[in-house]
């Protein structure tokens, strides 16, 4: 293996210097060994990262870069919501600008790494409240960046990236920094026919929400993390 290769390739090394060298060298050669043969496994919060499998088996860095927004490209993100959302349900270029400046930390997008084009968005703002109100779609000083409940508030990803797990990604890279900030709740509404969907990211049909977004009726939809861990 790699690490017989380089023990063997330092032993003519070894034989030139004295042995208290000797000892400082094989001890590190050891444990490098040790740790490429027996790697350590993640505890804590990283092992806490990686319990929702649905999500997390979608790796996407390669081709994403998901972070958080940028102010100057709110508008491009509008776009993104534009194209996925009939004009009675889309954010408007106004309020998007004011969710990422009022929240930009609970505002993810998922970048292009070839291009540098906006491909999905995933976007909310947090609350003491615990019940969803239309408000929020429209009012960025409702965030309360020490609320422990997020509302969120658009998942859109482009057409052209669709079936690739990119919403999964961003889901889960969303829920992992709820859990980091010690968040109680994060909460959505969507219509009947993604419940499945979010219900496979592990989210819990709480019902009939309290919105008539759009003139629609909507389902509200929740995903404790108060617990401290993913499920």
């Amino acid at each position: 293996s790699m690490v017989c290769s380089l023990i063997f390739a330092a032993a003519p090394v070894l034989n030139t210097i004295s042995s208290g060298f000797k000892i400082i060298i094989l001890t590190l050669l050891i444990a490098g060994a040790a740790a490429y043969l027996f790697p350590v496994k993640e505890t804590g919060e990283e092992q806490k990262m990686l319990k929702n499998e649905y999500l997390s088996e979608i790796n996407l860095d390669d081709r994403f870069e998901l972070r958080e927004i940028r102010l100057g490209e709110a508008v491009e993100a509008a776009g993104v919501e534009k194209a996925c959302f009939p004009p009675s349900e889309a954010c408007s270029e106004k309020m998007m600008v004011e969710r990422a400046t009022k929240a930009p930390e609970y505002f993810l997008v998922a970048v292009d790494r070839q291009t540098g084009k906006i491909a999905g968005i995933l976007n909310g703002l947090a609350t003491d409240e615990t019940t969803f109100r239309d408000e929020f779609f429209t009012n960025a000083e409702l965030h309360v960046p020490e609320g422990k409940t997020v509302m969120l508030l658009g998942l859109a990803v482009l057409p052209e990236y669709r079936g690739e797990g990119l919403a999964r990604a961003l889901m889960y890279r969303y829920l992992c920094r709820m859990v980091q900030k010690e968040k109680d709740m994060v909460l959505l509404t969507c219509l009947d026919s993604r419940v499945p969907m979010y219900e496979k990211m592990g989210f819990q049909d709480k019902g009939a929400a309290n919105s008539t977004w759009g003139g629609e009726e909507w389902h509200e939809m929740n995903y404790p993390v108060g617990i401290g861990k993913l499920p």
